[in-house]
């Protein structure tokens, strides 16, 4: 029974989603910074931006894909962006260099991070799945390895990884991930 109800749950959730394509606004009423108007000023933060060099066409080429790689300790997930100006805008930091966010365990069914910045919101009511990517109040990433219904914004789902996976990949507590547009080995 309970499988039913997450299933028409589920169905329910996407189909708005499937019929119109507009923007949501933040549930609280509040507009949303964006990067590079100052969302990191006064946030204390355990995350950083690692300083890159790509040349320009290698910032264009990575700009353009679909995919973005999340790095926990020795396991590589590969993820596929979601189709909204939060995933661009995340797609966006992500050509500037790497993004390393701490990240702590919440509910027993993320791990969550502050990014060092504010990113738009497209938030809409979801209940989440393994290995989706969220974006949280516009300034925190999440890893699900579990189902939670709220209103996010998804900014990607890595593919072919199952919760045991991720649990195995993210471990009990606390654990440093990094996100980026190139695999690294």
């Amino acid at each position: 029974m309970k499988q039913k109800i997450f299933i028409l749950l589920l169905v329910i959730c996407l189909l708005p989603g499937l019929v119109a394509c507009s923007p949501q606004s933040p549930m609280d009423g509040q507009a949303s910074e964006t990067i590079g108007k100052g969302g990191a000023e006064g946030m204390q933060s355990a995350s950083s931006i690692e300083d890159g060099q790509p040349n320009n066409s290698q910032e264009k080429e990575n700009v353009d894909q679909d995919q973005f790689y999340a790095t926990a300790g020795e396991t590589v997930f590969t993820a596929v962006f979601s189709d909204n100006p939060s995933a661009e805008a995340l797609k966006g930091l992500l050509a500037e260099g790497p993004l390393t966010v701490d990240m702590h365990d919440y509910g027993s069914f993320e791990k969550v991070g502050e990014i060092g910045r504010a990113l738009p919101r497209s938030d809409e009511q979801i209940t989440t799945e393994p290995g989706d990517v969220i974006l949280y109040l516009g300034t925190s990433i999440t890893i699900y390895y579990d189902t939670n219904s709220w209103n996010f914004t998804r900014l990607g789902k890595i593919q072919d990884a199952t919760k045991e996976e991720l649990l195995a990949a993210l471990g009990a507590g606390d654990v440093t991930v990094t996100f980026s547009l190139e695999r690294s080995e």
